[in-house]
């Protein structure tokens, strides 16, 4: 058996083969089964008790040297600390046997899971391969051995990719699709080109030479996530460039997102951090990378050729494919040097390595124009106005930014102004461009600078410094500047021919007069960036916020050139997160392990400062919606005139506490059945600060002290309302560590608590209620009457958990019977967020005697109040007068009617009852796809998806949840988790939530648990 030109046929054995090599050879009895290999045979042995192993019988084409080396290879991983599968020796002692005249090895069976199939990696999981890659270049570095060298066409020496140039066109011929055939032909050519230069710089080492997501076991993490572990399968180890093994593992990792290839990124860094790369290596990544993955291809179809029978390589063949679409879908420049400014290299290519080159400067002394754009356009006189289209422009507010003409408003209102001409500025992300309801960041950052003119007469265009023409059209010219650098102009009529020398200030051509605008494009390129055309400088060359690092290198600001102030952006979130760290305590909480930084919002879209937007879905205290004009109107005006506390009149106080009263049910306004309407309003300034003082009053009116909490309640931050705040997910120690005049009930909760069933099944609910009933008494026989009951009307701390049916109008009829009064926190779910009723004491019925709210009053404005009876209000004066410094303050009353004028004028409840239920159905069909949502809860728009890793027993899929947020966050949907377990997603947006953002959420949810997270 020979090899056959690019390929290897396998050895001829069977199951059965290999179970009488098991029992002859190494003296076990075992099952055997055949695994997968394009060049050996390997079966997976079963012995009796369980015990398993791997078996392989070896290509005739490698000798015994070649096995030495990979067994001093094992012993060298080992020793560093890096998980492989030992070999097993056979009854003689021997590590290689010999069965029909073909060496048969035993291994170690690795446990864990295959990670080739996981689908999506996550940045921890990309850095870890990258990592591993890096450790297996440092423990093989010092290995040396005859059997490490496969020569030139040596077995094996396909996959040296020292060759991989030469191997793919010889093998091309066998791929049977001519248009992926030339596809896979012009990358590697392209790719070989970009690699010359630097090959013989590239150090040469023992290296894997196959450590691919097929070639390690993974591990589930505490994160639920699958981690690389053990490598397996040394068959290709041998000599190679050293970058060579990064880039074989980089390639590998394409397939689990091919639509997001720069992902892979986090791997190449994190070998660098380890292994740190030479200039020389890091510009050849990215060529060995997509030759590794035309080299699969052109393999891939080879072995097919030659072994037709062979499933595994069969198989491998779209796998293969979408590796190598993965591995061009960027342009092989751009790629490179995203690897470079991700590694942190500057320079451009020079040899092997790279050269500082000084970026285009202005003209400087005397020469410096007086004014902006004169170096371009010396005649132009009258304003040059910045027009701004970034994320935090106030020009943009109130949604302007969604317009399709957004940008020539703007202009229009620059030229309104008497400018003669208006720019938008290079580097500077635009809020113009975002896309809303998109998993993928839209294009946003120029690389070019756009000039607008007023209409009006012809201008002189001249050159802004020495420059000779390299290329003149008929609406554009292409100037080579001291350095090699490239500036584009595009709109002009070119007076000059190609080749002439201009010097500064020299007339390069005119803009016409015209009586509309005209449009300048300027940009400068790195002569080595990319094949330039006029449609590079013909519009602003947007590019995706990932990209911006490399086209920063690419296309350096022109505005010093142009006399422009230096505009040009960067995401600082990094920047942003160590200034937080810096100044935060660790009991701070933060959203996300890699978060964003949010700078603006709009209904229920958050946008970073890259203009990447997100559908939110967990803000509730933006109620009805982020940047609403009526709130912001309302805190204009009225700071302007008047803002002072509430022992001053003015009319907004009452006006607002009116309108909060007029929300309540009659019967609750009223009173019913001796009861006392609720009739007065207390403003604070917080949620905790509401249920503080609802603690107070409960205590106050009964004389009592105790107050009784549900288990697994969060009511807030302050003394008293952390005192009856029982989660053991915010606080671990919370059960053990209440004050004593706090009383735990139990939480009645249907669907994990002690009592469980429907949500009609009235069986529930009374006994919960009679637990409760129990507990007054008892309560009661210690001389510990209860003051007060506290209790969310729906479990929002548990994820929108409806109350049992009957529970609560029964609860509240004990402690009403017991002398005490009934707190309903209305914090989270009141305000219209049900949907089919304003508060979610209405959703069961029941009367309190005391209302908390807070975040939604203000839609972001600190404002939280208290309703009760004048009875229950004025029994605080036995403890002293009440006041809140900025409780009650005209700013807040006009904001908090506002708000509810907003509600009333948009239909915002009527909303959350239509996409609500919309909502909820859509994951209840996700529910009936994914086994991993156990249950969703919830009404209107405060929804739960609870997850869980078994149906049956209610398994909290707690790590889940967390990665899912994650992973959604890449997708462009805000949610978080909550619950005592941390394992239900919450889903509470903005009451504006449209029909349309929710489908995306639902698609969106449906891809991360389709794909992995």
């Amino acid at each position: 058996m020979t090899e056959q030109q690019g390929g290897l046929v396998r050895p001829e054995a069977t199951t059965g083969d290999a179970a009488e090599i098991a029992r002859t050879l190494y003296g076990i009895t075992a099952e055997a089964v055949e695994l997968g290999s394009n060049q050996d045979r390997n079966f997976a042995l079963t012995e009796g008790d369980g015990t398993r192993s791997v078996l392989r019988i070896d290509n005739p084409v490698f000798g015994d040297a070649a096995r030495v080396a990979q067994h001093a290879a094992l012993d060298a991983y080992r020793a560093a600390g890096v998980a492989v599968a030992a070999v097993l020796p056979g009854l003689d002692g021997a590590l290689t046997q010999r069965w029909r005249g073909l060496a048969v090895r035993r291994s170690e069976f690795a446990t864990g899971e295959p990670m080739v199939d996981a689908g999506y990696f996550a940045p921890t999981v990309l850095r870890e391969f990258g990592a591993l890659a890096a450790e297996s270049v440092l423990a093989l570095a010092p290995l040396a051995h005859e059997g490490l060298d496969r020569g030139c066409d040596g077995p094996g020496s396909v996959w040296d990719m020292r060759r991989a140039h030469e191997m793919t066109l010889r093998l091309a011929p066998a791929i049977l699709d001519d248009e992926l055939r030339e596809r896979v032909i012009d990358a590697a050519n392209l790719a070989f080109t970009a690699l010359a230069p630097v090959t013989a710089a590239l150090p040469v080492q023992a290296i894997h030479g196959d450590l691919t997501d097929d070639n390690v076991m993974g591990e589930r993490g505490a994160d639920s996530r699958l981690h690389p572990r053990t490598v397996l399968d040394l068959g290709d180890l041998a000599y190679g460039w050293r970058v060579a093994e990064l880039a074989v593992t980089a390639s590998s990792l394409l397939h689990h997102e091919p639509e997001r290839p720069l992902r892979v990124l986090d791997a190449i860094g994190a070998f660098h951090a380890r292994a740190p790369l030479s200039a020389a290596e890091a510009r050849a990544v990215w060529p060995l990378v997509v030759l590794r993955a035309s080299l699969l291809v052109a393999s891939g179809w080879r072995q097919i050729e030659i072994d037709g029978g062979n499933a595994y390589a069969r198989d491998r063949i779209a796998g293969e494919q979408a590796i190598f679409d993965a591995a061009t879908r960027h342009p092989l420049a751009e790629a490179t040097e995203s690897v470079l400014a991700r590694l942190g290299f500057t320079g451009v290519p020079s040899g092997d390595g790279l050269r500082l080159v000084a970026v285009p400067a202005g003209p400087t002394g005397d020469a410096r124009p007086g004014q902006p754009l004169a170096s371009l356009l010396p005649g132009l006189s009258g304003e040059v106005a910045i027009i701004d289209a970034g994320v935090e422009s106030a020009a943009l507010d109130s949604g302007k930014w969604l317009e399709g003409d957004a940008e020539q408003v703007l202009v229009d209102a620059a030229f309104a102004d008497g400018a003669a001409a208006a720019v938008l500025p290079y580097g500077v992300y635009r809020l113009t461009r975002t896309a809303t309801d998109a998993a993928d960041a839209a294009a946003t950052w120029p690389a070019n600078t756009v000039l607008h003119l007023a209409p009006g007469d012809e201008q002189r265009v001249a050159a802004p410094v020495d420059a000779t023409v390299a290329e003149a059209g008929p609406n554009a010219l292409l100037l080579e500047l001291a350095g090699g650098w490239l500036l584009g102009i595009s709109g002009i009529s070119p007076s000059v021919e190609r080749g002439a020398a201009v010097p500064a200030a020299a007339p390069l051509g005119t803009v016409a007069a015209t009586t509309g605008v005209r449009i300048i494009t300027i940009g400068v390129r790195r002569p080595d960036a990319m094949p330039l055309t006029e449609a590079h400088f013909a519009s602003p060359q947007l590019v995706v916020p990932e990209l911006a690092p490399t086209w920063r290198r690419f296309a350096p600001d022109p505005a010093p050139l142009l006399g422009l102030p230096a505009l040009a952006q960067r995401d600082e979130s990094d920047d942003e997160l160590a200034r937080r760290t810096r100044i935060f305590a660790s009991a701070q909480e933060r959203y996300y392990a890699e978060p964003m930084q949010i700078e603006r919002g709009w209904r229920h879209h958050l946008v970073d400062t890259t203009g990447r937007s997100y559908v939110d879905i967990v803000n509730n205290v933006s109620g009805i919606g982020h940047a609403h004009p009526a709130v912001a109107d309302a805190v204009d005006r009225q700071i302007r005139i008047l803002n002072t506390n509430s022992r001053f009149l003015y009319r907004e106080l009452a006006e607002y506490s009116e309108r909060l009263l007029a929300t309540l049910p009659p019967a609750v306004r009223e009173g019913r059945d001796g009861r006392d309407g609720l009739d007065t309003v207390l403003l604070v300034n917080s949620g905790s600060e509401a249920v503080d003082l609802a603690i107070r009053l409960a205590q106050a009116a009964t004389g009592r002290k105790t107050v009784i909490a549900l288990r697994e309640a969060y009511h807030g931050w302050t003394m008293a309302s952390d005192a009856v705040t029982t989660s053991a997910y915010d606080n671990p120690y919370a059960l053990e560590s209440r004050p004593d005049w706090i009383h735990i009930a139990d939480v009645p909760n249907r669907f994990r608590g002690t009592y469980r069933g429907a949500a009609d099944d009235l069986a529930v609910g009374a006994r919960y209620s009679a637990d409760l009933g129990a507990d007054l008494a008892a309560l009661a026989a210690a001389g510990r009457d209860a003051a007060g009951f506290i209790c969310e009307s729906v479990l929002g701390n548990a994820g929108g958990v409806l109350l049992p049916e009957g529970y609560l109008p029964d609860a509240y009829d004990r402690v009403h019977g017991a002398g005490g009064l009934c707190i309903a926190d209305e914090v989270q779910v009141g305000f219209g967020r049900m949907g089919t009723s304003f508060w979610g004491f209405e959703q069961s019925g029941a009367v309190p005697d005391i209302i908390t709210i807070a975040k939604p009053m203000g839609n972001g404005f600190p404002i939280g109040g208290v309703i009760t009876s004048k009875r229950v209000a004025d029994a605080l004066s036995q403890q002293g007068q009440f006041f809140s410094t900025a409780g009650g303050n005209a700013v807040s009353c006009r904001v908090g009617i506002a708000v509810l004028d907003a509600m009333r004028d948009e239909q915002l409840q009527q909303n959350a009852a239509l996409v609500g239920g919309h909502l909820a159905d859509g994951f209840r069909a996700l529910a009936e796809k994914h086994d991993v949502i156990g249950h969703v809860h919830g009404e209107g728009l405060y929804l739960g998806v609870e997850l869980v890793r078994d149906r049956t027993t209610f398994e909290p899929a707690t790590a889940e949840a967390s990665a899912i947020c994650e992973r959604l966050r890449e997708l462009g949907v805000i949610v978080l988790t909550t619950s005592e377990r941390s394992n239900v997603l919450k889903v509470k947006p903005p009451l504006c939530l449209t029909v349309e953002s929710a489908d995306f959420v639902l698609a969106q949810l449906d891809r991360v648990l389709s794909t992995g997270w």
